[in-house]
């Protein structure tokens, strides 16, 4: 078999492991096997602003305002300390998302509403750790790219109210599909994607164009002041990301050296 010698990124890894930095400094880490790509890989979730507008568009050329849709039937409902069902899931993000965050924020793609990141069953408060009908309640963060903040609402599954909003600046989760998906169509579409294609050329015969191509996995990068080039002294604050992208049942592709920071929608390369 032909063994692939040159390599524009490095070299395309094979293995289970590579070193990979959280911050300027490198640390080493085990990469995902295919399973775990596979979790976390390149599908495309709906995009709702996005799809809203284009149907929108597609019916009377003119783009209407966008509406959140009203809270769905309880569903299936878990007890105590149980996992979130579906529907309990899909329940809580629709009350957590009012119309005023809705109108007032942008997504990773630069739609309106924020992006959705996760929804957890919330702890108990401290009076209820003993009481067994104690509410069921659920976490629900979105990330605000208009400002770099994330938002997090506590739903009570039992009223359906909201009972806590927080926000917070400087604090980065790890990374929902969308976003990783919204990562490596920038990479791809910049100058500095041009290794990443070559080496997907290079393995697979066919050329790199769309991020569905690639199973992707990452991991947030957070700057240190003086460690990296200034483009990317604002990761952190800004919501930065390095991906691990793998070709569909192929070899891991290396892009540590490339940083994406999705809040300015710009691509930049680790200097050192």
């Amino acid at each position: 078999m032909r063994m692939l010698v040159r390599r524009h990124l490095g070299k395309v890894v094979a293995g289970a492991a590579m070193a990979v930095a959280g911050t300027a400094v490198m640390i080493g880490i085990t990469l995902p096997g295919t399973a775990g790509a596979d979790e976390t890989g390149g599908s495309t979730g709906g995009k709702t602003g996005q799809s809203g507008q284009q149907a929108a568009g597609q019916q009377g050329g003119t783009v209407q305002p966008g509406v959140v849709e009203q809270a769905p039937a309880e569903g299936e409902k878990g007890t105590g300390r149980d996992p979130l069902t579906d529907d309990e899931t899909k329940r809580v993000e629709r009350l957590a998302l009012s119309q005023s965050l809705f109108n007032s924020s942008e997504n990773v793609d630069g739609d309106r509403g924020p992006q959705r990141l996760g929804v957890d069953l919330a702890e108990p408060d401290a009076d209820e750790l003993d009481d067994p009908n104690a509410p069921r309640r659920a976490d629900v963060t979105f990330y605000d790219y208009k400002d770099d903040t994330l938002v997090t609402k506590t739903v009570n599954l039992d009223t359906g109210k909201v009972e806590q909003t927080g926000t917070q600046h400087g604090v980065q989760p790890p990374l929902s599909t969308d976003e990783q998906t919204e990562a490596a169509r920038l990479l791809i579409a910049d100058p500095l994607g041009a290794g990443l294609k070559a080496d997907f050329k290079d393995a697979t015969g066919t050329e790199l164009t769309s991020p569905d191509q690639l199973l992707l996995a990452s991991m947030v990068y957070r700057a240190t002041p003086g460690a990296q080039s200034a483009a990317l002294d604002q990761c952190g604050e800004h919501r930065c990301v390095r991906l691990l992208p793998k070709v569909k049942n192929g070899p891991w592709i290396d892009t540590r050296s490339l940083v994406i920071d999705l809040s300015t929608r710009k691509v930049a390369k680790l200097t050192g």
